[in-house]
């Protein structure tokens, strides 16, 4: 297995976290990145955002010292708005790699022409890569996207080769369509026929990896260069040492009994705290992480509601006090988290699907970072 070659990075292990709103901020990245190298991808940023410099967003661009390479997701419909945020980017060195975002499918989105319905509008997929690559000087930039809107409107080999002329340094592909949300099963064979499609920049590879043995089977049956992990880690950053372990040839697997769950999930609410200046927003900003860390075990509804529910530092301490230290990691639980369910349409701009190959920019773009 080869590092993965960005430019003029190299990552090893061939692993990329996935950026995810209100998840992939600094403290998170922290703690999957201590367990294993890889790229780990900060939350998304929207590009009329951060030329305009919004307060919260400048906020959310935040990288830990020893945190390198600095990768950041940016998303944008406007080529010229997209141009102005990546050369501030290179130019006010906020980070060492741009990704962009053409994958995400949820409706505030979609319905301004963004995310995973974009690509559908070939040449404006086109005007925006080649803004990006034209400022982003020497800094790699990829792109992230799904199949496509549906069944019936695929668009991902095509934006695969629009992104190999454009200089485009990698591309991820989300074995979904957006319609799929993140319900049914991811579409592996997509991934091999992009990577057949795109030889000359690598291809990564996402959609179902729940653990580092569906990692090693998406690229031993695609032929992809690379994984990009999202839902699989939530509650679950040591998964990042197991695909450092499976990318080596080991099959150790990292199984921590609840004890050491509590100690993590300590730390991430104390590092939320450092992060946010404020504990009262950390720990209500933890609670979603919850469910996810404790997913499996054998806890009481009510130890469960108080920790899910606590204010305070020393309340969320109390309740993980009370938890079994001793109960053994849940075997079986290397299955899907967070929401699973189709959509029963995707929410589009007037009259979107009409001509692929208009050059036409959405009204506006979205005002605040983050999804």
């Amino acid at each position: 297995m080869e590092s993965l070659k960005l430019g003029s990075l190299e990552i090893w292990p061939p692993v990329v976290l996935a950026p995810m709103a209100g998840i992939t901020n600094a403290p998170f990245r922290t703690l999957c990145r201590e367990q294993g190298g890889g790229l780990f991808v900060c939350e998304m940023i929207t590009t009329r955002a951060l030329v305009e410099r919004n307060a919260k967003t400048l906020k959310m661009i935040r990288f830990g010292p020893q945190e390198r390479p600095r990768s950041l997701q940016l998303y944008g419909v406007d080529p010229v708005t997209v141009g102005r945020a990546v050369r501030m980017v290179a130019e006010e060195d906020l980070a060492d790699h741009v990704d962009l975002n053409f994958g995400c499918p949820v409706p505030k989105v979609t319905r301004r022409g963004g995310g995973s319905a974009l690509p559908y509008k070939r040449n404006l997929l086109r005007a925006i890569l080649r803004e990006a690559v034209r400022n982003a000087g020497t800094l790699p930039v990829t792109m992230k996207m799904r199949k496509g809107i549906d069944d019936d409107h695929l668009t991902y080999l095509d934006a695969g080769r629009i992104a190999v002329e454009e200089g485009i340094a990698a591309v991820a592909l989300h074995g979904r369509t957006a319609v799929q949300h993140y319900g049914g099963t991811a579409d592996w064979d997509a991934i091999a026929r992009l990577k057949e499609a795109v030889t000359e920049i690598p291809v990564l590879g996402n959609g179902d990896i729940w653990n580092a043995a569906d990692a090693m089977r998406m690229m031993a049956r695609t032929g992809c260069d690379g994984v990009v992990v999202g839902r699989g880690c939530l509650g679950r950053p040591w998964l990042f040492a197991d695909l450092a372990a499976a990318c080596a040839g080991s099959a150790e697997v990292v199984r921590p009994a609840l004890g050491q769950v509590a100690a993590t999930m300590d730390r991430h609410a104390t590092l939320l705290t450092e992060c946010f200046g404020s504990e009262q927003h950390a720990v209500a900003d933890f609670r979603k992480h919850v469910g996810w860390y404790l997913k499996g075990f054998v806890v009481g509804s009510d130890l469960r509601r108080r920790l899910a529910t606590a204010e305070t530092l020393a309340g969320l301490r109390q309740g993980l006090a009370e938890l079994d230290a001793g109960q053994p990691w849940p075997e079986g639980e290397d299955t899907p988290r967070g929401k699973t369910h189709p959509r029963e349409r995707v929410h589009l701009p007037a009259g979107w699907l009409d001509d692929p190959y208009e050059i036409v920019v959405p009204d506006a773009e979205l005002e605040v970072s983050g999804g």
